[in-house]
């Protein structure tokens, strides 16, 4: 989401394909598979310079990597086919926020799979983690906060609004093509009058971070037995997932709710052509799924 930092490890495993896939698609149906075949080893490296592993621990690490990405491949990237099928065709037609969100709740589903397939692995490595290997962890815990700050929360509320609509654009581009300048206009408006609140996530992941250093520590200093930790880690999971903090958990759904209505308006603006555009896509991603799926057997 691997458990070098086990905040990191859920949101990642969560999306780590998806961006593996992303990023490859901006190139071409070709490098969607090669991106996700070398997908085990970019993870394994990711993870390393949380946890700077050392050679009983890396053999380990890759290990677990090949077993979660060859079950991936065979049981879930059908299922990810089926769905952007599916996709292709509702996107050729008018949607409404509540088919926004029906799908979002899918996807998160599956995302939680994906990440509770990582567990049993993360159970058994985490008793092994070294005080100086979770003072790593804590350092680059530092540098991603850094990171944060520089691309979510700028002094100049207008230079972070604009931010904030250059990144909507981007990934709505990336799916339907150019936008005219209608369109364009229509995604800085929902953009400056979304409940989107930096302060508050920020705050929350500092909130999560520090309780997840807290966890490792607490496991790496006092292994429990493997089933104790497992379950302390599908806990912690669902903490990560539903806030314990009320006003959190109450800002992530009005958020959610706007979001679902955002992309439906925006989807509602779009042209046949784009559309066309969109689902030519989807279907070049299900190709490829069903490619890779394919070559696992």
């Amino acid at each position: 989401m691997l458990l070098s930092s086990l905040q990191g490890v859920v949101s990642r495993l969560r999306i780590i394909v998806a961006l593996v896939l992303l990023a490859a698609g901006l190139t071409g149906c070709s490098a969607v598979r090669f991106g996700y075949n070398q997908a085990p080893e970019l993870v394994y490296w990711w993870l390393d310079g949380y946890a700077d592993f050392d050679d009983a621990q890396s053999r380990r690490v890759r290990e677990m990597l090949g077993q979660w990405f060859a079950w991936h491949r065979r049981t879930q990237l059908p299922d990810y086919a089926g769905l952007l099928q599916r996709a292709q065709v509702d996107v050729l037609a008018d949607t409404t926020p509540d088919r926004v969100c029906r799908w979002w709740h899918e996807l998160r589903r599956r995302g939680e799979g994906a990440v509770d397939q990582a567990l049993p692995a993360a159970a058994d490595l985490i008793p092994t983690l070294s005080a100086q290997q979770l003072k790593h962890i804590e350092a680059r815990y530092l540098r991603n906060d850094e990171e944060f700050r520089r691309d979510y929360l700028a002094a100049d509320p207008a230079q972070r609004l604009k931010d904030s609509v250059k990144r909507t654009l981007e990934r709505a581009e990336f799916l339907y093509g150019t936008l005219d300048d209608e369109q364009r206009e229509r995604v800085a408006r929902l953009v400056a009058a979304s409940p989107f609140d930096a302060e508050s996530w920020n705050a929350e992941r500092l909130q999560r971070r520090n309780e997840t250093l807290q966890m490792l520590r607490r496991l790496s200093a006092e292994p429990a037995d493997r089933d104790a930790a497992l379950a302390t880690l599908r806990a912690h999971v669902l903490r990560l997932s539903r806030s314990p903090r009320e006003p959190y958990r109450q800002y992530q759904q009005k958020l959610e709710t706007y979001n679902c209505a955002f992309a439906a308006s925006l989807h509602n603006a779009t042209t046949p052509t784009q559309r066309q555009a969109a689902a030519a896509k989807l279907k070049g991603w299900e190709g490829d799924f069903r490619a890779l799926a394919t070559a696992a057997d």
